[in-house]
């Protein structure tokens, strides 16, 4: 396995997912109206004859002109070589590019279909100049798009365009909603971003309840159905490059992500009386995450019952078994005094210690190369402790989600997916400064039994030989800086 996405999106209590690729989003979670898309499909056909019969046209003026080159500046014996090398990529790119031409044309005629609903605007081409209307208080400052959507109005507007045919092309069965996509996106990114219930953003935005529902549900089928890959483990090359931005920040070489595990709460009504307290529980929903030293999530697995362990969760995903397969970290060995050093994760000590996931030493003796080990670990674990604080800090993650347990495990991989964005384009909006609460836990916690009963002789030989590195960086540190001490945070 080179390369894949890595999110899989599990329901409870239910068997672990056998492909990296699958989603178990509410099946339902949209609907649509075919109707509604007999005259995009006409505009489809049309784009893709015209893009055709241009194609064909070049094609017979090569049958009926071989010997001529108007392509050609020159004319020498390879010319009419030259020529087809030249026409035969012209030709392919024609035939290739009629979907392109197509979603091109649908975009405009969507675009000009939907805002004639919407009333007439000064600078309407300015990045949310429909959403003026609706008086959220946004402004060309970047911060005032921060504070309703985490992220800037130039991300809002790319992430617009970009999603605009997905969210323009359904709407509820029977009830056309006349909204432009950017309104919809508006709506669905509200609530993600502030956690508002529905009522309150239904009287923000001028629609009703139902409408507010639907747009939140479709930006989340819509972003874990189609852009899911925008979450995926690196190639087998660009692990080269991952490994030594850790290796860079510590001095261990080969560490391909941090893994960790976090829980998001939940509360579900299990009868029909809202009102009584016994028919209503609270709950957790554990979601494992995987990333990289910029805080970019590699692989995550979200819908587990709160009350598994770390342990359980690891041992039920699809990445445990590639890894053990040999599917995933299975490049060739470094070796560190005579020991041989595969790819490898770190966790914390809630994982087991395995030869591909290095975790902290249980206590380790001040000034030993335990205790070295261990603060070069906290240091490569900060970058998942960020993540897991800047998810929480999305609206609908940082409360008790309350509704169906599949649009809570929807919400987690629509901010995770939204967290990736983010940072692809440089915009930290939604990445946290600190790392909550997480900050207080002692990196070198591990239950005694768990670590006698899981440690492999293999796997304890490879971080006693990591322990020796970062041992011999930490003295290189203090003879060049003597009052110096490895660093608290990530550069």
């Amino acid at each position: 396995m080179s390369m894949c996405a890595f999110m899989c999106l599990a329901l409870p209590d239910s068997p672990p997912p056998t492909h990296t690729f699958t989603f178990l989003i509410p099946e339902k979670i949209m609907t649509s109206n075919s109707r509604e898309h007999s005259g995009k499909m006409n505009s489809r056909a049309l784009a893709a004859l015209l893009s055709s019969l241009i194609s064909e046209l070049l094609l017979l003026l090569l049958l009926l002109f071989p010997s001529s080159n108007p392509l050609s500046v020159t004319s020498n014996s390879n010319s009419s070589s030259n020529f087809y090398e030249t026409i035969f990529p012209l030709i392919h790119h024609f035939l290739s590019s009629a979907e392109l031409v197509t979603s091109l044309s649908l975009l405009s005629i969507s675009r000009k279909r939907k805002r004639i609903h919407q009333p007439d605007i000064d600078n309407e081409d300015e990045p949310g100049s429909e959403l003026a209307l609706f008086g959220l208080g946004l402004t060309q400052n970047p911060d005032s798009f921060k504070g309703c959507f985490r992220m800037t109005s130039s991300t809002f507007e790319w992430l617009s365009g970009l999603l605009e045919p997905l969210l323009d092309c359904r709407d509820p069965i029977g009830s056309p909603l006349n909204l432009a996509a950017e309104i919809r996106l508006a709506i669905g990114l509200f609530r993600l971003a502030t956690g508002s219930d529905y009522p309150e953003i239904a009287r923000r935005f001028g629609v009703s309840e139902s409408v507010t529902r639907f747009c939140a549900k479709q930006l989340c089928r819509v972003l874990c159905t189609n852009f899911r890959f925008w979450i995926a483990f690196p190639s087998p090359i660009d692990l080269d490059s991952l490994s030594a931005s850790f290796e860079a920040l510590t001095g261990l070489p080969n560490c391909c992500g941090v893994i960790d595990c976090t829980r998001f709460k939940i509360v579900r009504n299990t009868g029909f009386n809202p009102s009584a307290k016994y028919e209503v529980r609270e709950e957790s929903i554990a979601a494992q995450i995987v990333v990289d030293s910029s805080s970019r999530i590699l692989s995550i697995v979200a819908g587990f019952r709160g009350d598994k362990t770390d342990s359980r969760i690891l041992n039920s995903s699809t990445l445990y078994k590639d890894i053990e397969g040999g599917g995933l970290l299975n490049a060739p060995p470094i070796y560190i005094n005579s020991v041989g050093l595969n790819q490898y994760l770190i966790g914390d000590g809630e994982y087991p210690l395995l030869p591909w996931l290095m975790v902290p030493f249980v206590d380790p003796v001040p000034g030993s190369i335990e205790e070295n080990f261990n603060s070069a670990h906290h240091l490569m674990h900060i970058s998942a402790l960020r993540t897991i604080a800047s998810l929480k800090d999305w609206g609908v993650l940082r409360q008790t989600i309350e509704g169906e347990f599949k649009m809570a495990v929807a919400y987690i991989g629509s901010c995770a997916i939204l967290h990736n964005v983010l940072l692809m384009r440089d915009d930290y909006s939604a990445l946290s400064d600190g790392l909550g609460d997480y900050s207080q836990i002692p990196q070198n916690f591990r239950n005694a039994y768990l670590e006698e009963s899981s440690i492999e002789s293999n796997a304890s030989v490879i971080r006693t030989a990591l322990a020796t590195r970062a041992r011999k960086l930490h003295s290189s540190s203090q003879s060049l800086d003597p009052g110096g001490s490895m660093k608290s945070e990530p550069s």
